[in-house]
């Protein structure tokens, strides 16, 4: 019974222990997930500024190349009016004159007259040098703003990343531990739980044995005083002469629509029309959650709780949680291409990370988590880094939105 006793105590030491662990490894997730969010905010963040980056670098770009033509336009004219002034005979257009007009008094006006035509040809002249030269100047430094703007938000783009991969591979390796450990944790109250109903049979069993034992012993003793009784009895009715009989002892009790999957390989998304566009639109904001001034997505109008589906085939790399998507999943098709499903529905994920995915497979179904009004699917398209219209990308894929 010691032994039994003593190995119960053990098993339950070793499931508080574990249970401490388990307590720590919660705390550990929690945290590791709160970095992950964290990390998947400033990741979406630095999307955000990378994309816009690149929007003012295109728009940059068109206004170097607006200076660019005006600085040929303008050289081309300067290089017109030199050709004029050399026709003319440069510089030396003023001598000209004068030996052309010498002793002719009548011809005084018509001079003066070529002189100023000549001042101003020169004057014209030098204004468009330097009007081309200014556009030539001005397109190379918007040329050279567009380029460094949209290198500096590609390095934040990528440290975001980067830091929002380490925070995941953190927040997996905290959970599995502590699933394993939970599963031992498991093993071992079923363990304890076998000892103690094994130390509560023997308990019991010894309990049931001493009682025995006692009841024995007293029927022993009420025998014993019995027969001495029984024998002073009849002593004394000897000593008296006459007869009796004794007393005897008594004995012890006992006790469609959204998923068809084109030739192509590619399905559409969701059920619903098209409720918004690619493009500039209005801030919406929903619980302390605000979008940016331009959506790089297309809406389909779906319904609450309404199934979502793979666009094609790949690998799951994100389910969870992301800043304004609210719940949200990312699959990657492989060719620098992914896609993006946002505002899923709370409870609403069918695949987790690391999945693979066909085309037209439930992932997730729809809802109105993150900045969103009302559930929708906002529907995202990458291209390496960079988020384009899903609306022509589908359609050349022969799986039209909307």
């Amino acid at each position: 019974m010691q032994n039994a006793k003593a190995n119960t105590a053990t098993a339950a030491a070793q499931v508080t222990a574990i249970e401490n662990l388990i307590a720590g490894l919660q705390a550990r997730v929690q945290e590791t997930q709160a970095a992950a969010e964290k990390s998947a905010s400033e990741l979406e963040v630095a999307q955000q500024e990378f994309d816009d980056a690149t929007r003012r670098a295109e728009d940059i770009q068109a206004q170097a190349d607006a200076s660019k033509a005006t600085a040929d336009a303008a050289t081309k004219q300067a290089g017109q009016l030199a050709a004029q002034l050399y026709r003319t005979g440069g510089t030396d257009l003023s001598v000209n004159l004068f030996l052309e007009g010498e002793g002719d008094g009548a011809d005084a006006d018509l001079l003066l007259a070529k002189l100023g035509n000549m001042s101003k040809l020169v004057e014209r002249s030098s204004d468009v040098y330097e009007s081309a030269q200014s556009a030539t100047n001005n397109a190379q430094s918007l040329g050279d703003q567009a380029k460094v703007a949209q290198a500096e938000r590609e390095t934040l783009r990528v440290a975001a990343e980067a830091a929002l991969a380490a925070a995941q591979a953190a927040a997996e390796a905290a959970a599995s531990a502590l699933a394993e450990s939970e599963a031992k944790s498991v093993e071992l109250e079923q363990q304890l739980q076998f000892m103690r109903d094994a130390q509560a049979t023997t308990t019991a069993g010894y309990e049931a044995g001493v009682a025995e034992r006692a009841r024995i012993e007293a029927a022993r003793i009420a025998a014993e005083k019995a027969v001495q009784e029984a024998a002073a009895a009849a002593a004394a009715a000897a000593r008296t002469g006459s007869g009796g009989s004794g007393g005897s002892g008594g004995s012890g009790g006992s006790g469609g629509s959204g998923g068809s999957v084109s030739m192509t390989g590619w399905a559409v998304p969701a059920g619903g029309r098209i409720t918004g566009g690619y493009g500039p639109r209005a801030v919406i904001c929903n619980g302390g959650d605000c979008s940016g001034s331009f959506h790089y997505a297309t809406d389909l109008g779906t319904g609450c709780g309404a199934p979502i589906y793979a666009a094609h085939a790949g690998v799951v790399t994100w389910a969870g949680r992301l800043g304004t998507y609210g719940n949200f999943v990312k699959i990657s098709h492989g060719d620098n291409v992914s896609t993006g499903y946002a505002h899923i529905r709370n409870g609403g994920y069918n695949v987790s990370v690391g999945q693979s995915v066909s085309a037209g497979q439930v992932i997730a179904s729809s809802g109105d988590t993150g900045a969103a009004n009302g559930c929708h699917l906002h529907f995202e398209v990458w291209i390496g880094g960079n988020r384009i219209n899903p609306v022509p990308f589908m359609a050349d894929r022969g799986a039209s939105l909307g």
